[in-house]
């Protein structure tokens, strides 16, 4: 896999209504996308970077110079045996900036996947040939809201929901939430919103038959994640905290989760993801995997990970129209009637890029070539 020139492309996407979590809210997304051209055939990935630096350290700004100065000239030029070992370059040229590193590390299994003819899932070793998903609803204006929303994506076919709390938005709401739907897969997801001195109060969410409780603490606090576990039923949920196997390990060492969410673009690419996978399924720890409001290229790569056997729990995966007016692959991802996503079984990512209409959300293109001479 001679890697001969890299193509770094930003477009804008406008999502289809407002996304709000406790840190923040976001309409649109600006996305650098990255293209792979070796030897072998060409691949692509999609950085899941936002604009600003509330989930993570890492932005859009961050990531564009990061590929642009430091990562796309340690790979340039040369020669790998396959994706994992321009995995291992890339993390030995910088420290952390994990989203930038993915998009890179991603086109390279697309890569892979092509040259070997066969689909992404199948060269990652899943298994599974449709995924069970569900749907992350935002905080809303008003419990009313969020069970009109709730009920929309129930009647389209959803079998699970994850609704994001806050301080001051939590309780109550799951309340109302379970009363009316008592049936439903329901979790919850903090994004680190709350302190060790709320583990009483998020007690109060234990009877309500969760399926698990998500990053109530700060990333790098996974004593009180532990605490909180030890006094509960419901499984407390790592998603920040895991930023590599190695966070994997001590949390599994510290008992601080009863589940794993893996998200490719937080923890540096697919090879990371698998690592963190097959720990977790030595330990006997399911996970599942997380979304970051990806185009359907980012969702493609994240199926073809979540096709993997340990991965136990309902994905963020959802369809295409969730988000987008007009994604930019086809086929758009689509929820088939047993609420499941197929795994896309065509050779590499298993769905084309709408190039018409990426070149009409395009900002910029560069063209990143080795030198010669």
């Amino acid at each position: 896999m001679l890697v001969e020139r890299v193509i770094l492309e930003t477009i804008r996407m406008r999502l289809k209504q407002a996304f709000r979590i406790s840190s923040g809210v976001q309409d649109e997304r600006r996305i650098v996308l990255v293209r792979l051209v070796t030897s072998v055939g060409e691949g692509v990935g999609e950085c899941v970077a936002g604009e600003d630096p509330n989930y993570s350290y890492e932005t859009v700004e961050t990531a564009e110079m990061m590929l642009e100065r430091h990562l796309i000239p340690a790979v340039l030029g040369y020669d790998f045996p396959g994706p994992r070992e321009l995995a291992y370059a890339l993390g030995r040229t910088v420290r952390g900036h994990p989203m930038a590193r993915a998009a890179l590390e991603m086109a390279a299994w697309h890569v892979e996947a092509q040259h070997r003819g066969l689909p992404l899932a199948a060269v990652l070793g899943g298994t599974k040939e449709r995924i069970d998903v569900g749907v992350s609803i935002g905080l809303q204006a008003s419990i009313e809201e969020l069970l009109r929303a709730i009920r929309g994506y129930v009647d389209d076919g959803y079998r699970r929901v994850k609704l994001k709390i806050a301080p001051g938005h939590d309780v109550e709401l799951v309340r109302h939430a379970r009363e009316a739907f008592p049936d439903l897969a329901l979790q919850v997801d903090a994004n680190a919103a709350y302190s060790p001195a709320d583990i009483d109060h998020l007690r109060r969410l234990d009877p309500f038959g969760l399926l698990m409780i998500e990053q109530p603490f700060a990333e790098d606090d996974l004593v009180s994640h532990a605490k909180l576990q030890s006094q509960i039923e419901t499984p407390v949920c790592l998603d920040e905290s895991i930023g590599s196997a190695a966070d994997c390990e001590t949390a599994l060492a510290l008992r601080a989760a009863g589940v794993i969410n893996i998200k490719p673009g937080r923890v540096g690419g697919l090879t990371e993801s698998m690592r963190i996978h097959d720990l977790c399924a030595t330990a006997g720890v399911p996970v599942w995997c997380g979304g970051m409001l990806e185009t359907g290229i980012g969702r493609a790569h994240n199926a073809a990970l979540a096709s993997l056997p340990n991965f136990r729990f309902p994905a963020d995966l959802s369809a295409s129209d969730r988000y987008w007016d007009r994604d930019v692959v086809n086929p758009p991802f689509t929820l088939e009637a047993d609420g499941t996503v197929l795994v896309p079984r065509r050779p590499g990512l298993g769905v084309d890029i709408d190039e018409p209409f990426l070149d009409s959300v395009r900002e910029e293109y560069r063209l990143i070539e080795a030198a010669t001479g």
